[in-house]
């Protein structure tokens, strides 16, 4: 590992950087959306059954007591009960707006070092020919193999890099999107639900 980070020139630092940005960042969404999805079914009827004996108090500490976007979108619609069924539906639609963005923060710094991570591979292979062509300019007709060989070594273990940092940065971004977009038809389906379980019990 040395011997390839002294051959790869300044350029696979930039990539080892971006390669720490796309590991913490995977690390920390991907924490965050194991804690926010619950089973929604099972929380959702825990909340039923105590709104239909009319203690609110306890429904809100349920929503409080439990993470997740679910549960803050179910306690808004819960506050929201004495105002209609519009008014709840509103509510409901306000919190998943906040929720969401909670959701999708930093994906796109996925994204982008995904993406530039081969271009970034690419430009230290570019450096590495550059270096490789002033070496045999400089040398002219003593020019050897050995003579080029840092150049090599520096465009093909930038252009390596390159890759093998952005095929795992997308397969991450992947997984997470679809992490996300999991939790949030939970919250469509959750947000129906307590629509239908708010106003019904206020009939």
């Amino acid at each position: 590992m040395p011997t390839l980070l002294a051959n790869g020139g300044p350029v696979i630092w930039l990539i080892l950087i971006a390669a720490a940005a796309a590991a913490v960042v995977f690390v920390e969404r991907a924490l965050f959306c194991h804690r926010s999805q619950i089973n929604s079914a099972e929380f959702l009827n825990g909340v039923r059954t105590v709104v239909k004996r009319g203690n609110v108090v306890e429904a809100i500490s349920i929503c409080d007591a439990t993470p997740g976007p679910v549960a803050r979108l179910v306690k808004a619609a819960i506050l929201s009960r004495e105002h209609g069924r519009e008014r709840v539906r509103e509510a409901v639609e306000e919190a998943g707006l906040t929720e969401v963005p909670r959701l999708e923060e930093k994906l796109n710094l996925l994204a982008t070092i995904a993406q530039i991570a081969p271009l970034l591979g690419l430009f230290g292979t570019v450096v590495g020919f550059i270096d490789i062509f002033g070496q045999v300019e400089q040398a002219g007709l003593y020019a050897n193999v050995q003579l080029l060989s840092h150049g090599v070594w520096k465009a093909l273990i930038c252009a390596a890099a390159g890759i093998g940092v952005a095929i795992p940065a997308h397969a991450g971004y992947n997984y997470l999107v679809s992490r996300v977009n999991k939790i949030v038809l939970d919250m469509e389906r959750a947000a129906a639900e307590i629509v239908n379980i708010i106003t019904e019990n206020g009939k």
